[in-house]
This record gives C-alpha cells, sequence and structure tokens, in this order.
C-alpha cells in the first residue's frame, strides 16, 4: 500500500474486504466523494483498493468505514497497517444448503399443511435473514433503492399474496447467483492479479562468504543476492558473477530466453534458465519491476474510462425508474381489471430485475481484465482510459530510431575503389577513428574487431568538427570523413556515388579517393509484419524523425509507413502531429526519447518503448516492454476487443432485463425468470469479460 502526496492533497490506498456488491462499491464511491476534505475518491471494485486523496484520509477513516459498513454490513475498510487480518465473510453455502433441503422438505413431502408452512418460512428465513436485516438497516439510514430492499420487497410480496414456496424459491435462487457472481469475480480478480504479481516473498542473501534466506523488502542496493536455476530474478540487479539464460517473457512479452552475463542488468521477474547468477541489487523491492508493474495494473484500475462512468451514473437512474413501473404496473392495471394478485406479482418480478449489478460491474471488469491480458503480454496500459481511447485511434505515428529501427548503426558494406582491398580500407578507417566515441566511429570498430582488421599505427590526428579526421598512416596523409571534409581538402569526388538511406564515411589518401563505408541504422526485425498488421488494422501509418530525408525514406520504404516527415525538430513533432490528427482522427504516438516526451503527451494515446527514456515512460499512457513495434497493433487489438465486450455486456444485461419485463407484461415471466434476470446475467457477463486474458 501507499500513501503519497500528490495534487489535491494527501492520498491513501485502503483494502476492503468481504465487498461483494458492484452497485454497492459505486454508492460507497459516490457518498465518500461528498465528504468535507476528499478531493477524489475512486474505489476499484475489481482490486477492492479505495483510493482516497484530501487533507487528511486517515482522520476520515472512522467516517468512511462507517459509510461503507452502513451500504454493505460485512464490508471492512483495512488500512495499509491492518492488511494481515483474515475476515471472514459468514458460510454462504452452509446457509444455501439448510435453506434448500427446509424448501424441499415443504414442497415434496407429504407433511401436514401447517408443517409445510414451517419449513417454507424456516426456509425463507434461513436464506433471507441477511438480505432483509440489510434492508431494514440501510431503509433506517434512508437509502431505499439496493438490491438488498429490492429483493425483500419482492419475496415479502409474494408471501403476501399467497406464494410462498415461490418467495422462497426466489430467495434460493438469488442466493445461489449472488454466490456464484462472487466466486466468478474474485476468481477472475486472482488471474488478473496472479499474472502480473511476481513479487517474491523471500531472497538468498549473500555476505561474509554465507548464504541466508531473508524477507526480499529487506534487501538494500549494492547487497548480493544469489538466483539459482529455475528461480525468478527478485530484485531489479546487475549481475556480477556467473552466466546463464533468462526468460523475460513474464516482464517483456518475449518467448526467446536472452543471455545474461557479468556486467549485465536483469529486470526483477524474468525466470532465471540454467545457470547461477550473483546479482548487485540496484533497486529496492519497492521501485522493482516487478512491483512497478504490479502497481501500473492497479493504478491503471483505477482510472475509470467514460463508459464506466456513464454506467455508474445511469444506474443511479436506472433502478428508480424501475422501482416506479413497478409501482405503476401494480397500481393502474389493478385498478382496470380488478386482478391485483397477477398486477401485484408482475410488478414484484419488475423489483427483482431493477438491480443493476451486472452493468456496474461487468465493463469496469471487463478493461481491468483488458489491462490484465496487456500485462501478460508485456504491455503496460495505465489505466482503462488510454484502453478506451486506443480503441478509437485511427491512425499511429512513429519515431524512427529505437522505435523503428533497433538505434544502432552497423557497417553495411565497405566499397574501395581504384584496386583498394576492402580490408586496407577498413584498417585505415579503424585507424582514424579509434580514438572516437561516436556512433559511426564505433560501428566501423565494431565491424573491424568482427573480421579480425587490425588497426595500423597513426600519428597526427587532427578532428575538424562536424567532419572528419586527418591522420598520418604510413607515411599517407588520409582522410576519413563525409563530403564536407572532403571538399574542403579539394578531393575528386566524380567518381563518387553515395548509397541512399545511409551514412556515408569517405576515405582519402594522399589527395585522391579511395573508397567508402555504408552505415545504417538497422530496422527492427518485425517492423514490417507489424506495419502490416496495423493496415489490416485499417490505421493510418506515419514516421515524424530528425533525420535527414534520404535515410528516413529509405526505412520507411522498407517497412511500408504511408507517409514520411523528415528533419523535424521536437516542436516541429507537435506541429506534424496536429495535421495528421486533423486528417486522419485521434493518434497514436509511438517514441522513446527524451525529446518525444511533448508529443507522447499531445497525441491522444502516447505509448513509449520500455528501452526509452524515463521522461518519454513517465508521459506515456502505454509502455511496451518489450520494445517491439509488433506490440502496436497488438494492443490495439486488446483495446477494441475490450471495448466490444464491454458493449456486449451492456448490451446483453439490458435486453435480457427488458425482456423479462415485457414477459412480465405479457404474465408469462416468473420471479425465478427475473432473478436469472439479475444475477445469473451478471455472473454470465463475469465470464465473458474475462475471455480477454484467454484470447491469442
Amino acid at each position: 500500500m501507499d500513501t503519497h502526496r500528490r495534487a489535491g492533497g494527501k492520498k491513501c490506498i485502503y483494502t476492503l474486504q468481504n465487498l461483494g456488491c458492484a452497485h454497492c462499491a459505486s454508492q460507497m464511491q459516490h457518498q465518500i466523494s461528498g465528504l468535507d476534505g476528499v478531493s477524489d475518491c475512486v474505489l476499484v471494485y475489481e482490486t477492492r483498493k479505495l483510493h482516497v486523496t484530501g487533507d487528511n484520509p486517515d482522520a476520515l477513516l472512522p467516517r468512511i468505514r462507517e459509510i461503507c459498513s452502513s451500504i454493505e454490513s460485512e464490508a471492512r475498510v483495512l488500512a495499509p497497517e491492518d492488511e494481515d487480518e483474515e475476515v471472514s465473510g459468514g458460510h454462504p453455502l452452509l446457509e444455501i444448503g439448510a435453506g434448500a433441503a427446509l424448501l424441499l422438505a415443504g414442497m415434496a413431502l407429504p407433511l401436514p399443511s401447517p408443517v409445510k408452512l414451517v419449513c417454507l418460512l424456516a426456509s425463507y428465513l434461513i436464506l433471507g435473514w441477511r438480505v432483509l436485516w440489510t434492508a431494514v438497516r440501510n431503509i433506517a439510514k434512508g437509502r431505499v433503492f439496493d438490491e438488498n430492499f429490492l429483493m425483500s420487497l419482492a419475496t415479502i410480496g409474494a408471501v403476501v399474496i399467497g406464494e410462498y414456496a415461490e418467495a422462497v424459491g426466489v430467495m434460493l435462487f438469488y442466493r445461489i447467483g449472488e454466490y456464484f457472481e462472487d466466486r466468478a469475480v474474485e476468481r477472475s480478480r486472482r488471474q488478473i492479479m496472479d499474472a502480473v504479481d511476481l513479487r517474491p516473498e523471500t531472497v538468498e542473501l549473500r555476505e561474509n562468504g554465507a548464504t541466508r534466506t531473508i524477507p526480499a523488502g529487506e534487501a538494500r542496493v549494492g547487497d548480493l543476492v544469489l538466483v539459482r536455476p529455475g528461480d525468478r530474478v527478485p530484485l531489479d540487479g546487475e549481475v556480477v558473477e556467473g552466466e546463464s539464460r533468462l526468460d523475460t517473457s513474464a516482464i517483456t512479452g518475449e518467448p526467446v530466453p536472452v543471455r545474461a552475463a557479468a556486467g549485465d542488468s536483469v529486470l526483477s521477474g524474468c525466470v532465471n534458465v540454467d545457470g547461477l547468477l550473483c546479482l548487485r541489487v540496484t533497486h529496492e523491492l519497492s521501485e522493482s519491476m516487478v512491483t512497478r508493474i504490479l502497481d501500473s495494473v492497479e493504478n491503471a484500475a483505477a482510472q475509470k474510462p467514460k463508459l464506466d462512468r456513464f454506467i455508474t451514473r445511469f444506474s443511479r437512474v436506472y433502478t428508480p425508474a424501475v422501482v416506479l413501473v413497478a409501482l405503476l404496473t401494480a397500481l393502474i392495471p389493478g385498478f382496470i381489471t380488478g386482478e391485483w394478485s397477477k398486477w401485484v406479482y408482475t410488478a414484484l418480478t419488475f423489483l427483482v430485475i431493477s438491480c443493476p449489478c451486472a452493468l456496474v460491474l461487468s465493463v469496469p471488469l471487463t478493461y481491468f481484465a483488458g489491462i490484465g491480458a496487456g500485462s501478460k503480454r508485456g504491455i503496460l496500459f495505465k489505466g482503462g482510459v488510454s484502453l478506451e481511447a486506443l480503441a478509437d485511434v485511427k491512425a499511429i505515428v512513429m519515431d524512427k530510431t529505437g522505435t523503428i529501427t533497433k538505434g544502432n548503426f552497423v557497417v553495411q558494406q565497405v566499397v574501395p575503389v581504384d584496386g583498394q582491398r576492402a580490408e586496407d580500407l577498413l584498417a585505415l578507417a579503424v585507424a582514424c577513428e579509434a580514438a572516437s566515441t561516436h556512433p559511426i566511429a564505433k560501428s566501423i570498430l565494431a565491424a573491424a574487431a568482427e573480421q579480425g582488421v587490425q588497426p595500423l599505427p597513426v600519428s597526427d590526428v587532427r578532428e575538424q568538427a562536424g567532419e572528419g579526421v586527418s591522420a598520418q598512416i604510413s607515411d599517407k596523409t588520409v582522410l576519413c570523413g563525409n563530403k564536407k571534409l572532403m571538399q574542403r581538402y579539394n578531393i575528386d569526388l566524380s567518381g563518387y556515388q553515395g548509397e541512399k538511406g545511409s551514412t556515408e564515411v569517405l576515405l582519402a589518401a594522399d589527395g585522391r579517393l579511395i573508397g567508402h563505408i555504408s552505415i545504417a541504422d538497422t530496422v527492427k526485425d518485425d517492423a514490417q509484419d507489424a506495419v502490416s498488421r496495423m493496415k489490416r488494422q485499417g490505421l493510418h501509418t506515419a514516421m515524424l524523425t530528425g533525420d535527414a530525408e534520404d535515410s528516413a525514406d529509405a526505412v520507411a520504404a522498407t517497412v511500408g509507413i504511408d507517409e514520411v516527415r523528415a528533419r523535424l525538430l521536437p516542436g516541429d513533432k507537435l506541429d506534424a502531429l496536429g495535421d495528421l490528427r486533423a486528417k486522419n482522427g485521434a493518434v497514436m504516438f509511438v517514441g522513446d526519447g527524451i525529446n518525444d516526451a511533448p508529443v507522447l503527451a499531445g497525441a491522444d494515446v502516447g505509448a513509449a518503448m520500455g528501452s526509452g527514456a524515463d521522461a518519454a515512460i513517465e508521459a506515456a499512457d502505454v509502455v511496451f516492454m518489450n520494445s517491439e513495434l509488433s506490440a502496436v497493433p497488438t494492443a490495439v487489438s486488446i483495446a477494441r476487443e475490450t471495448g466490444k465486450i464491454a458493449r456486449q455486456n451492456i448490451i446483453f444485461a439490458l435486453a435480457v432485463k427488458a425482456l423479462v419485463m415485457v414477459l412480465g407484461f405479457m404474465n408469462i415471466a416468473s420471479m425465478w425468470l427475473a432473478v436469472f434476470a439479475d444475477s445469473g446475467v451478471a455472473m454470465l457477463c463475469v465470464l465473458n469479460s474475462i475471455r480477454l486474458l484467454y484470447k491469442k
């Protein structure tokens, strides 16, 4: 749990135990939001976390507990220090079993009528006492339109008109539906959180030549920890001893193991495949990747999308409206026809239908499942708002370096002229660039090392800023640089033809051109397939880059991007993004550099590569932990599927409720069917929501 300062005051996060009703959760949030001293309140039913921001939320905790227990009597609000408490929610299966046995006895056994009546009434009280008592408490506090009151009124009404068995049967069906709905929600909640909760309980600390087990939260930066084969890396760290392969799929979604050896940084949550590793801790548990992922999912669930907020507001109107319809149904046709029993029964079925739990529960659970599905694939959505916005995106706008390309320059070819050998040309270039730290120089040094080319003795090295170097090598004056350097020394370039889309390093010796080396950033392996998938999704693709036009056009042609804008400064990128939005609609920008932060913040959806700058990751709505471009169309698919399932749940729930109401008017629907339209539909919507976790 965290307590920290942010805009609007101090934020505290509490845990709710025995919270079993999504509609009740929305009522709690509404009432707590209205307390003096509370600037913001979000109750996340899926994680049972209550986020309260205000002057001093802890001082309001007694009042918050009072509100929650008044709405749901068994609900408990736990402060962080109380979280280890286990609170029992009663034994619903015992009550359901006893009530069902008495109902069966009252209906099926050959007993005298008074005994049958006693069995039925006893069954009703065993099954319904908790519902009845909660309804009475809520009415005393001025709250009428909740499921406890509606279910109590409907079943008591059935008793009054002599439908004893039906009253008990409806309460039994309601309790069974409620039980399975709770189990379905709890299972889906656990599946989602287990998928992303990779935090270790203990670590193997090595000190003074010995190893001992300590709680993971006690490990400090600089400590040495052992990670045995098959173990999950407990904390972010740097390998100091050993070599192994790491399964990073839990963090990045990438199934291929990666090599880790001394000097390499490793992230917590990865699995050590086959070698013993000793790590130096670089981040404590609270700052490690596993905790950041878990916090991201929990906090994401607190950012409710527009559809969720609309359903919450709609439910406040929907329930009183259905109750009014029930009242009018009991009175008007009864006066006209005189068939009071028939129309009162119909009105009672409406009361059972009127609880909005299926709506209030299924929409946020669907977005929560979408967030969990993304996390399993190394995609961190920073809220249901991000998922909702991504589903509406019409164009994907990408930076080039580090997003479409790997960001590492590689020698593509060595092109000698006038009978020179490629190895000799590379040796001269290495001699000139040996002392440079420029990425271009590093790529030349790497190519030489790979080919076993040895550098030549060099003297009198002179660097010309932005152009290259001149040096004395084996009694020759050698120039190594770009066109400007060659022109400065009046080198004849008439025989030179450059490679489009690459950076060219030209070499001259004793006043004449002897060749050039082509260097280019390499396109990511999955880039072409990723762009093709985006196009199949109906998305317009564009690239914004500060690089030269030739280089940008070459990369765009390779991967199939629709539109390119090159030589852009950070401010120019923001203007270009506005133009693309005006032409195509909502845009998602994908980048990884510090200079991308303004554009990420300005896009409808900003996405950052996990390997990118912290500023870019902070500004983004979505983070791709595997830094692969293929994560972009995957994220769009998850967002669209999430929105589709949320709409399916709303339409299904309202359609079933409307159908049962119509059947009720036609004297066809019973209260049993009405209970299915409430608890049964809610359970089906929950099951539909968690399909997201299993989709390929």
